[in-house]
């Protein structure tokens, strides 16, 4: 297929999130790394990805598993070296693919020498580095705010008598990005891989990056549920998702259009209209704000219909949308609506208009892995035992083969692996099972590569009734395409209101391909299918 110059890089990619402790280890430790990744890269390039996220290697004492970093220009000894990376970085490169980095801006390690020398003394160059409060009568805490991952925001510092704020951990203190010696150390660091040739980043929690000055106490959430993260129990209105944050956006994304077309997607769980702000006036902040309708939806086609109708609806000009199915944050999708089910998020994820992203293991039909109490290692779920937030069952590794450990490791893995892994897993598929999950993607993602309809055509909603969604993707000049998803596990019958006609391309049931149909449909339970309208 020829070039399309209205579009760039990922306005077509597909982006595969690696979580690199989990995807491959080659020596041995238990613990995936960037050799790992390297050696693997043959089977991205088979699937068909064109894009790869890592989450992060960099230094860190792994409080919270890397997201708490102590270097912001290095690599993790774990995952290998700078050359390492380098090589890697090539090879992606040599194989006609993109890199991108995850960069966390919000917060660094309590190990960070930034960090330890804003806590020695309330005197220190890098005081104001970090955000740094007294406490209220009798020793209160400045404020209200809570942490994500249980309790309070604030951490008392018994050497220079005044509390800190950490969104998160208490060892992962909160940098502030009012100060301007803040911002261009934290540029500093993202010209350092962007001068090695990253393709851009996925920037961590950026709607935190800036709080309310005034540090005003959060209002009370109405609707609060025991069974909800402590979190929850305030609506974070002063500590998140503040005017000012957007100047600081098209800040970084400045540093970005240093380079030619490199990219940066913003981590946002927002509102839709809330999100839309993160485009940025004239598109000048995140190029793609995650768009996580996917993930937190109901699995319910009138909802779901709905959702990106509003989506697409509230979209600036020039702005282009993006689609989330899972990630290193929330349950598998094999294990929020079902493996059947799975096929059909599949077909909905890579036939959306926008840039889709998968998570390593979905491909497989991975699902979420029980984890004993005794065993956890996630924060999260170590912090509030009783309400079974840890992470760690879309974490486990990756199912390569039905060798020891999944053949991810030759020694003990981090997290235990799927118990059924023997015969779930990516060799088995790949060897010959044409109607496996593993291929189901890959043909799905082959098709969508080399249809423009599919790539960069326009979306137009279809009415279809309560159990399926429909919808027709149609570049200029180009063979349109009427999608029918059936979200049921029960039988459902699509009548379009006007005249059609055309032949299934592609189904999760592949008996159906092939079949010509007309404007009344019938679907199995958990059927999709993609016609090529006549």
């Amino acid at each position: 297929m020829q070039e399309d110059k209205r579009f760039l890089w990922w306005h077509t990619a597909v982006i595969y999130q690696i979580y690199p402790r989990s995807y491959q280890d080659s020596n041995g430790d238990g613990v995936g790394d960037l050799h790992g990744i390297l050696q693997r890269l043959d089977y991205l390039q088979w699937l068909g990805i064109n894009t790869v996220w890592l989450s992060p290697i960099y230094p860190s004492p792994m409080a919270d598993f890397g997201y708490d970093i102590s270097d912001y220009t290095g690599i993790h000894p774990l995952f290998g070296s700078l050359d390492d990376f380098d090589k890697l970085l090539d090879e992606v490169h040599a194989r006609g693919m993109k890199l991108i980095l995850d960069f966390v801006p919000n917060h660094t390690s309590d190990k960070h020498p930034w960090f330890l020398e804003s806590r020695s003394s309330r005197t220190n160059p890098k005081r104001d580095w970090y955000i740094w409060e007294d406490a209220g009568p009798d020793g209160a805490v400045p404020n209200n705010w809570l942490s994500v991952f249980g309790g309070s925001g604030w951490e008392w510092d018994e050497t220079t008598r005044q509390y800190y704020y950490h969104g998160f951990l208490k060892e992962q203190p909160d940098l502030n990005w009012r100060n301007p010696e803040v911002q261009e150390a934290m540029f500093d660091a993202m010209r350092f891989w962007l001068d090695k040739g990253v393709d851009g980043f996925r920037v961590d929690v950026i709607w935190h990056m800036i709080k309310d000055k005034e540090l005003r106490d959060n209002p009370v959430n109405p609707d609060y549920q025991p069974h909800l993260p402590t979190y929850d129990q305030l609506l974070p209105v002063y500590s998140t998702d503040q005017p000012e944050v957007h100047h600081i956006i098209r800040k970084m994304r400045a540093v970005l259009d240093e380079y030619d077309e490199r990219l940066m997607i913003g981590e946002i769980y927002l509102p839709i209209q809330k999100l839309m702000l993160y485009y940025g006036e004239d598109n000048k902040e995140a190029h793609l704000p995650f768009n996580f309708l996917l993930i937190d939806l109901p699995w319910d086609a009138q909802k779901i219909a709905a959702a990106i109708d509003q989506y697409e609806g509230a979209l600036p000009a020039g702005g282009w949308p993006n689609w989330v199915l899972g990630n290193h944050d929330r349950p598998r999708i094999a294990s929020r609506v079902g493996i059947q089910q799975a096929r059909v998020a599949a077909m909905l994820l890579l036939t959306l208009r926008g840039t889709p992203t998968l998570y390593y293991g979905d491909e497989a039909g991975m699902r979420d892995v029980p984890i004993p109490f005794d065993e956890v290692q996630d924060p999260q779920g170590l912090n509030m035992p009783d309400k079974n937030l840890s992470r760690d069952p879309a974490r486990t590794p990756m199912q390569w083969s039905s060798d020891t450990n999944a053949g991810f490791t030759e020694g003990t893995p981090w997290l235990r692996l799927d118990k059924a892994y023997p015969r779930e897993n990516v060799e088995k598929q790949q060897a010959g099972d044409l109607y496996s999950m593993l291929f189901f993607y890959k043909r799905l993602i082959a098709f969508r590569q080399k249809e423009p309809s599919l790539l960069t055509g326009s979306y137009r909603p279809v009415y279809a009734d309560t159990q399926a969604m429909a919808y027709i993707r149609q570049e200029e000049n180009q063979p349109a395409f009427l999608i029918i998803l059936n979200l049921s596990h029960r039988p459902c019958y699509f009548t379009s209101k006007t005249p059609l006609s055309g032949v299934i391309d592609i189904a999760t049931s592949p008996e159906s391909e092939g079949q010509r149909v007309n404007e009344r449909i019938s679907l199995s339970g958990d059927e999709g299918i993609i016609v090529r309208l006549d």
